[in-house]
């Protein structure tokens, strides 16, 4: 059976797809990955001896360059996202059994309508479940587009969710479709998640709290066999546990002063500290022996080792953190990651910044929660309920029939 997995985004949209192509593959599956043409994907990937396929330009040019993109800028962008998912992905899905889709909300649609052209069953798939419509939980507000403040009510905000996407992504997706002989979408959001949406979250970290026919996989991670690099082995050896900074794929506008306010506030724990670079490009502040930053490492074996991690609160990091025992700060900077931050403070496995800029006093707060006692005992505890078999279990969905779906306009 062949099968196309595809996305575009941030490393986080990127990891999950690598922990389900291994589960497929060893099922005998024939597996694509349609993605970013980033370095960073292109060598985990290969780690594991999936193929990528390029579509698009460099997520992390995009993500770190040195203007933010305007509202206005939206819609131009999702046209180039949809346009680059019609020409590289139909290539990849041709004599394809089934394509499974994910990512930015534009690049999934564009996904699903190359699947719908030719014929090919498709699976639709969230890694957060503040993308889906429920009356649980309200809609995330696109940039730009605020939601009026005297509607409070989730209902109502769902419904005003579906008019942003279709203004920002129905004339950039329709095009495309029309260009290529299709009927145009009447409404992006239902036409992406579809009649039965795939949640590939933890039901502990996230329990599905909406009305929709939801399928909850579990998270899809598989084990990271890289050993970490020589110079983090030692710097871990050399010590007590230090306190893992990183903001992942996030751009980090001040990323000096965040470095110096981290590096500060875990000194001022009595902590040393080791620094992920990540997209920001994290440095240190000066030579002193207790600090270590590092590029890439394997952070299922790292955090382990770690005495708290310090994150943005992505899905990934966070579920990576919470299946190592490790006590979180989360220093959300938008999107999901708010919402990431609350789950890791509800459970009590860490503490939940207010906000996205940390100063040495508030991030130093947040320091003392999770590395007391208690949060330390109640994250051991909890990492033995977190499912290890979500991307097993995706596999096997994906690969029955029975789960796949035809979108129609």
């Amino acid at each position: 059976m062949r099968v196309v997995l595809s996305t575009y985004g941030s490393r986080g949209d990127v990891e999950p797809l690598v922990g389900l192509a291994v589960k497929l593959r060893e099922a005998g599956a024939e597996v694509r990955v349609c993605a970013p043409p980033d370095e960073d994907f292109t060598a985990r990937l290969d780690w594991v001896g999936v193929p990528l396929v390029p579509v698009g330009p460099s997520a992390k040019a995009l993500t770190t360059a040195k203007q933010p993109p305007a509202p206005a800028d939206l819609p131009r962008r999702a046209a180039e996202v949809i346009a680059s998912q019609f020409e590289a992905v139909t290539e990849a899905t041709e004599g394809a059994d089934v394509l499974m889709a994910t990512g930015m909300m534009p690049a999934a649609a564009g996904a699903r309508s190359v699947a719908e052209r030719l014929g090919v069953p498709s699976v639709s798939v969230t890694f957060q479940q503040v993308t889906l419509p429920s009356p649980a939980h309200a809609p995330l507000a696109y940039l730009g587009r605020p939601f009026p403040p005297e509607v409070t009510g989730n209902a109502e905000l769902w419904e005003l969710d579906a008019q942003s996407i279709d203004a920002l992504f129905g004339d950039a997706l329709n095009s495309s479709r029309v260009a290529a002989g299709m009927a145009p979408v009447r409404h992006v959001r239902d036409y992406v998640i579809g009649k039965r949406p795939w949640l590939a979250t933890d039901p502990v970290l996230d329990p599905w709290r909406g009305t929709l026919q939801v399928v909850q996989t579990g998270a899809w991670i598989s084990a990271d066999e890289r050993p970490l690099p020589p110079e983090v082995t030692e710097f871990l050896a050399a010590g007590a546990p230090p306190v893992y900074v990183g903001f992942g794929s996030m751009p980090m506008r001040k990323a000096a002063d965040a470095a110096e306010v981290a590096i500060e506030a875990v000194r001022a724990q009595g902590r040393r500290v080791l620094i992920g670079r990540g997209w920001a490009d994290l440095a240190l502040v000066d030579d002193q022996d207790d600090c270590l930053a590092v590029h890439e490492a394997n952070h299922q074996e790292l955090f382990r080792r770690v005495a708290a991690v310090v994150h943005h609160g992505g899905a990934g990091t966070t579920t990576t953190a919470a299946r190592a025992g490790a006590p979180q700060v989360v220093v959300p900077q938008g999107a999901d990651q708010p919402y990431w931050a609350g789950r890791v403070a509800e459970l009590g496995i860490g503490a939940a910044h207010d906000g996205p800029v940390p100063t040495v006093e508030s991030l130093s707060a947040g320091l003392r929660v999770a590395l007391s006692d208690e949060v330390r005992d109640r994250a051991a505890a909890v990492a033995g309920r977190i499912r290890a078999d979500g991307a097993e279990v995706a596999a096997k969905l994906l690969l029955d029939p029975a789960t796949w779906e035809m979108p129609s306009a």
